[in-house]
């Protein structure tokens, strides 16, 4: 049997469980500093590496083409890696599987920092996407199961610290260590990070008690990752080639996309499917789901422009680019845990929506003022009203999901959302490069768009007259953002708009 919310544990003993709405006890907050700082090493490792591109296709001499999978490559390993978390956090218990995705995403990272080629570098990429892939889903399962339903606004606006943060520090600290030690170090920075994180879990943790579970759903998981990973790899090589529907990215896209249908139908219909999408039955999750897809989408998707504009058309460096973006991350931190606390006192549905408000005017903001030389102040004001919206948003969209379900419908649930997001993140920023891409041609004529990087070797003389056009450029990608989220709002009005009356109902899922 597994213990209800109410009574978890830590290695230290039962964690109090305060009233309804009341903050977080230490055991709670040890718990979430140890699944935050997993967290963070996983999603830091994202953009710290995406800054270290061009370095990298120099120094393995490869073209950009091959060496973005190194990104890619990664990516894909998340997709297919989630969909199993929720069974294998259920069949060995949460602390193992998170210590065990942690140990493989280090060894990944040491292995990539001493990667001889660029293949090789791609495939320890891979491993690490293995572990990094259950980093997260694990993590929050931990979270929620620790704090309970009544205080699991709080408990997202702790994990969403990581997902905010990630954006912000990575091309920084990506930047310094390429300019001033060496690429690989973005690589080996992740082992002392995780053997501090595998001491504290042991630690800190409850211990795993062993107990019976269902068998895994090997037919959905023969559907769903190779599904996702098709879907994925499907819409990447559309955005490298400018065109979704030349043959490659178009096989894979569809095939992917048939596997994924055909997952649905499966997981509908079995017994103990690999995620329960019966859960999409419930208002909450099918609302919060929704919404995520949308926003993720578009929000991921305008995050990717932000940096390019700076870099292309303001000839700023990595590094320059990572701290302009940092009033994003400070937005973001006044108000996570203000929407937290707002969540479990009043509901995630009147938050929610007051966060969309605030991330549609700030992104039409960028649609209206971006030009070729926009004041640096006027786009961090900007940017800091961003990350207001995106506090009161990401985070209290999980938790609308989460808060009603029952202690074991928690993993699966979790498991759902992550593949959601990464999803959606992938096929946001593939679908954002895209209308760049097709903007920049549009302003520049030629083929402009392919090359964005080119324009470092551009005379000053030819750059001052170009740059207002480029800018128009991002400024009309801008607005296809603004339209992406606005959609948002329509699932979003189906959220709970009151927290929970009662806990969520902890008796485990029926076994078939």
């Amino acid at each position: 049997m597994t213990a209800p919310a109410s009574q978890a544990t830590t290695a230290d003993g039962p964690l109090k469980q305060p009233d309804a709405g009341g903050g977080l006890d230490r055991g709670v907050l040890a718990v979430a500093g140890v699944v935050v700082l997993g967290a963070i090493m996983s999603i830091l490792d994202v953009t710290v590496v995406n800054v270290a591109i061009n370095d990298l296709a120099k120094e393995f001499n490869t073209s950009l083409a091959t060496i973005q999978w190194v990104a890619t490559g990664y990516t894909l390993a998340l997709a297919t890696v989630i969909p199993v978390t929720g069974w294998a956090c259920a069949r060995f218990g949460t602390k193992r599987l998170y210590m065990v995705s942690i140990l493989l995403f280090v060894i990944g990272s040491t292995l990539a920092g001493l990667a001889w080629s660029a293949e090789s570098l791609i495939l320890f990429r891979v491993l690490q996407g293995l572990g990094g892939g259950m980093i997260m889903p694990a993590g929050m399962t931990i979270m929620t199961q620790a704090a309970g339903p009544q205080r699991v606004g709080q408990v997202m606006s702790i994990v969403g610290v990581p997902m905010l943060l990630g954006p912000i520090l990575g091309p920084i600290i990506g930047g310094y260590l390429v300019d001033d030690v060496s690429w690989r170090w973005i690589f080996f920075i992740n082992l002392p990070i995780g053997i501090i994180s595998l001491v504290l879990a042991a630690k800190i943790l409850k211990k795993d008690e062993p107990k019976p579970t269902e068998r895994l759903d090997l037919l959905g998981l023969i559907l769903l990752s190779p599904g996702l990973a098709g879907l994925i790899y499907g819409i990447a090589r559309g955005a490298e080639e400018k065109d979704f529907l030349k043959t490659e990215p178009l096989v894979f896209t569809v095939a992917g996309a048939v596997l994924v249908i055909a997952f649905v139908f499966r997981a509908l219909t079995a017994a103990n499917p690999l995620i329960d999408l019966r859960l999409l039955k419930r208002r909450s999750v099918a609302a919060a789901s929704g919404t995520m897809v949308m926003f993720v989408t578009a929000f991921m998707g305008a995050m990717l422009l932000l940096p390019l504009y700076f870099q292309v058309v303001r000839g700023e460096g990595a590094m320059a680019a990572g701290l302009l973006l940092a009033p994003q991350g400070l937005g973001a931190m006044v108000t996570m845990p203000i929407g937290g606390k707002l969540t479990d006192r009043i509901g995630p549905g009147r938050v929610v929506l007051g966060g969309l408000v605030v991330v549609v005017l700030s992104v039409a903001g960028f649609a209206a003022v971006l030009q070729g030389d926009t004041s640096y102040w006027t786009l961090g004001a900007v940017l800091f009203v961003m990350g207001l919206g995106m506090g009161l948003t990401m985070m209290p969209t999980m938790a609308a999901a989460i808060q009603t379900l029952g202690h074991d419908e928690v993993p699966r649930a979790s498991t759902m959302l992550n593949i959601i997001q990464q999803v959606s993140a992938s096929i946001g920023t593939a679908l954002m490069s895209v209308l760049l891409a097709n903007q920049l041609t549009a302003k520049l004529g030629g083929g402009a768009g392919g090359e964005i990087g080119s324009t470092e070797k551009v005379p000053p003389a030819i750059m001052e007259k170009i740059a207002g056009p480029m800018a128009d450029a991002f400024r009309h990608t801008y607005w296809y953002a603004v339209v992406l989220i606005a959609l948002a709002f329509l699932p979003a009005l189906l959220l709970p708009r009151k927290k929970p009356d009662t806990p969520a109902v902890d008796a485990p899922m029926p076994m078939h």
